[in-house]
């Protein structure tokens, strides 16, 4: 551990070294955080977007908690799906493939801008003119893509070649026909010049101004469900975390109705019953109590959306009734025999900011003059358990995102969160296993490797000794074994605070990073 101003852990170097400038400048956790964020949307370009939404949990130095939830709101109107720009595309991640949906009929209004103001104003300590400055620098000569962030971008290449204006952005210029590769340095000056005009103009430049102008107008042309009045309608909502106390720890996380916190929260309590600090890490008794808690935790989310006349989600997944049924079951089987980035930081006044933003994978619709690439959430498979075009109008979408801080006996803070869509949840429940059972360090907790149960099908990262495999092949036949650490199995880019020492880490599966300033 080291004394320092304050520590970060992200997904790319540039987004870790903007939050570190201000830090460094005096700035506080909140102001690192929202200057990390506008950097990511330049250096993690697939990940972060002015055209998505995400969520920010805070805790001050005065012992504050609230969380920010600026994610994407679904249209006040729809259009009847035969009037729509809707199409399906395959993401290739070499050893899966995953279809998702994208067009001008996939967006939903976006949230980003609005919260970055709202937490600026609320949080913030220095003028945004110089919250914005490093994403501006960057924009203006240029990033070039590390190899995860080019992998990213190819594992979802049929996106950003589907038109002409988003090819402009991202086809490579040494490789005409195929995306930026490796090496190649990606410019967006006119994002910088974006950045510009909102520093001065706030954010009613983008909600009630020429943004909100254009993207509606878009949609009118191309079959998409924007209006003038969702930008102008929609709103930042603060809300009080969710908090669970798990093995002498605390546990805050995104609340309802966000569903990846709540889910957290069913799988600890489940994780209680199953006992599973009584085992080592990595044997197969430990790994099949996990995979039991993620099949549980699975079919109850799925069972909870199916009772919507007698509860709304959030009430079933926490009713004592509904979980001691989900109890019986795990202690009945183990006797028988799953485009988002995150940002950590911490101040050596204790304030603490755990950001977690999403783009999906983005609609291929690019903002005229902005490069913004706009959403697509209508388009998430995971997002709509019951359906694409079966939304309900003007609700804030749920969310697997679940940045959250734990508090360790002794006073200890760990300030936590994944990017990987519907593996975030099982990725931080591994984690703070790792964290609080296992009693690991950060490094070693983020690093070890993971499973991720889904609909009957149980994916393996490599790491585990071949005896434990063995058995884990007898009880779920359907597998894969993964032949390295995978961005597929989520990334937790994690900080750790104690008084004034800290210590960071960021998940390498999606290129993670982590800076102390001192």
């Amino acid at each position: 551990m080291n004394k320092g101003r304050g520590i970060v852990a992200a997904g790319h170097e540039e987004t870790a070294k903007a939050a570190a400038e201000i830090l460094r400048d005096g700035g506080n956790a909140f102001d690192a955080a929202v200057a990390a964020h506008l950097a990511a949307c330049v250096a993690e370009p697939v990940l972060s977007s002015f055209g998505g939404g995400g969520f920010l949990l805070a805790k001050t130095a005065a012992g504050k908690k609230i969380v920010y939830d600026f994610f994407v709101q679904t249209p006040l109107k729809a259009k009847d799906p035969s009037e729509v720009e809707f199409y399906p595309i395959t993401a290739d991640f070499g050893t899966a493939e995953q279809e998702f949906h994208i067009g001008h009929g996939s967006i939903t209004t976006p949230g980003t801008v609005r919260g970055l103001f709202e937490i600026y104003r609320d949080l913030c300590t220095m003028p945004m003119k110089r919250l914005a400055e490093p994403a501006i620098e960057l924009a203006r000569s240029g990033v070039k893509l590390n190899r995860f962030q080019a992998y990213v971008l190819d594992i979802i290449k049929p996106i950003y070649l589907a038109n002409d204006d988003v090819k402009k952005h991202y086809e490579s210029r040494v490789q005409p026909g195929t995306v930026m590769k490796e090496g190649e340095t990606l410019v967006m000056k006119e994002f910088a010049g974006l950045l510009e005009i909102l520093a001065i103009e706030g954010d009613s430049f983008f909600y009630e101004g020429e943004i909100a102008g254009m993207v509606a107008e878009m949609c009118r042309v191309n079959g998409g469900h924007l209006t003038r009045d969702d930008f102008r309608k929609y709103r930042v909502k603060k809300r009080e975390p969710l908090e669970i106390s798990y093995h002498h720890s605390n546990v805050i996380i995104n609340p309802p109705p966000s569903s990846g916190g709540l889910l957290t929260h069913f799988a600890l309590h489940l994780m209680n019953e199953a006992e599973i600090y009584k085992y080592q890490p990595g044997t197969y008794e430990s790994l099949r109590i996990m995979a039991e808690v993620q099949s549980a935790t699975e079919m109850a989310r799925l069972e909870s959306l199916s009772e919507s006349k007698e509860f709304e989600k959030s009430q079933l997944l926490s009713d004592p009734r509904f979980l001691s049924v989900y109890k019986e079951r795990i202690k009945s089987r183990l006797k028988a025999t799953r485009g988002t980035t995150h940002i950590s930081i911490a101040d050596r006044d204790g304030n603490m900011a755990s950001l977690t933003t999403s783009n999906g994978e983005g609609s291929g619709m690019v903002v005229p003059g902005t490069g913004i690439v706009m959403n697509n959430m209508l388009g998430e498979e995971d997002l709509h358990p019951n359906g694409f075009h079966s939304w309900m109008c003007d609700r804030r979408m749920t969310s697997m995102m679940s940045p959250g801080i734990v508090v360790k006996p002794g006073g200890e803070h760990v300030v936590f969160g994944s990017g990987g869509s519907n593996r975030i949840r099982t990725a931080i429940l591994q984690v703070l296993v790792n964290l609080i059972d296992f009693e690991m360090n950060l490094e070693k907790a983020i690093n070890f490797s993971r499973i991720h149960f889904e609909k009957g099908f149980l994916n393996i990262e490599h790491g585990f000794q071949d005896p434990v495999l063995a058995n884990l092949y007898t009880d779920y036949p359907s597998h894969k074994i993964w032949s390295d650490k995978n961005l597929f199995f989520g990334g937790v880019h994690a900080v750790s605070f104690t008084g004034n020492r800290f210590e960071g880490f960021g998940d390498p599966r999606r290129g993670g990073v982590s800076m102390i300033v001192k």
